[in-house]
């Protein structure tokens, strides 16, 4: 029986569809070996993320993601600027909803549907709401979308368009998230959580897989928003698989970025602890990132730390400017990925470091 253990007590759980947190409060992961990495058996499946399937907590002889993917995963990998030839970007907006949670998004619905679900609730500030509910439709489950009542309504549109329900709250991230597991537990329905479910981290860390096969090797650094950390935690479980299989001979660092005006986990790196206290959001244009209380903070400032990694913040006109440099080499990014870039520009990188910077969301995506 597959079951997930609590991160913080260890207590374990066969998987169902409705278990989606441990009694104590801590948040699950799937209970698993290191898999075995079979570089050869990668040309066995389409050119997209499902290339790693073997890798993935599913029965080998599961063929579910077949009418599940809509061909997610192998962004390009572009030198951004010919001046600088070791800065990469990984273009993840050339995806199906246009941004990576598509990446998590498709390997967690494929296990909903696996366990029979017929109703997933999600709550997001846009991008993972849209990837979950355009998953939903093409399992044909129904789909609740917990989202702010002030999120971009470009976002909102693509949601409607999947045939989502969707539930505006007025308030914080947190307020929403409360909402929706609230209405998790009466309707005691599959919570798609792309925070609290670990297999949406099985989809993320295929970001690593990639950039591996990509580069023929390992980056010295990697460049990651960091709001609920869900492309830290993909991106830092990926490469750890691969060194754990001796593929590769070192864990790239992780460089993360957060929002000043809410930055809890760059206030919790600074202060050498373990997990992240919260913070009041004073309010960014980064709305990807405007975690105020990440549930996986223990984990994402491990990853961090592990890798001898650093968290930078990056305040609002850097953002702004950072958007319009993209766009001058050609890449229109939403307002979240350019914190990416901005926080790039604050690197203090060493002559020579390979670093790769993640394309997000897509530019038409934001206000």
């Amino acid at each position: 029986m597959e079951q997930f253990i609590c991160n913080s007590c260890g207590k374990k759980y066969d998987i169902t569809p409705t278990i989606w947190k441990c009694e104590c409060g801590g948040v699950l992961n799937i209970v698993k070996d290191t898999p075995k990495v079979d570089i050869a058996a990668w040309n066995n499946y389409p050119n997209s993320l499902w290339r790693y399937f073997e890798t993935m907590p599913f029965a080998k002889d599961s063929k579910t993601w077949k009418s599940v993917t809509m061909g997610e995963g192998q962004s390009p990998l572009i030198v951004l600027d010919p001046m600088e030839p070791n800065t990469y970007v990984k273009v993840d907006y050339m995806m199906p909803t246009l941004s990576f949670k598509d990446r998590g998004a498709v390997v967690l619905m494929t296990k909903a549907k696996e366990l029979g679900v017929s109703k997933v609730i999600a709550d997001s500030s846009g991008n993972a709401g849209t990837a979950i509910a355009a998953y939903a439709a093409r399992c044909n489950i129904a789909c609740d979308i917990y989202l702010s009542d002030e999120t971009s309504p470009k976002k909102i549109a693509q949601i409607k368009a999947h045939g989502a329900t969707i539930k505006e709250i007025h308030g914080t991230r947190e307020d929403i998230a409360a909402a929706a597991q609230k209405a998790v537990d009466e309707e005691k329905v599959f919570y798609a959580s792309h925070v609290y479910n670990p297999y949406f981290y099985e989809g993320t860390k295929t970001y690593a897989y990639e950039i591996y096969e990509q580069l023929k090797g390992v980056p010295d650094a990697l460049i990651i928003p960091a709001g609920n950390g869900t492309l830290v935690l993909g991106a830092y479980n990926g490469f750890k698989e691969l060194f754990e299989n001796k593929l590769i001979e070192k864990m790239p660092k992780i460089v993360a970025i957060q929002a000043a005006n809410c930055a809890p986990l760059m206030s919790a790196y600074e202060d050498g602890l373990e997990i992240a206290e919260p913070v009041t959001n004073k309010g960014t244009l980064a709305e990807g990132i405007a975690i105020a209380a990440p549930a996986r903070s223990r984990q994402i400032l491990e990853a961090v730390r592990e890798t001898n990694g650093l968290f930078i913040d990056i305040k609002e006109d850097e953002i702004l400017s950072a958007r319009a440099m993209l766009a001058d080499k050609g890449f229109y990014v939403e307002v979240t990925t350019a914190a990416n870039y901005a926080g790039y520009l604050k690197y203090k990188k060493a002559p020579d470091e390979k670093i790769i910077i993640p394309l997000c969301g897509a530019g038409i995506k934001s206000k």
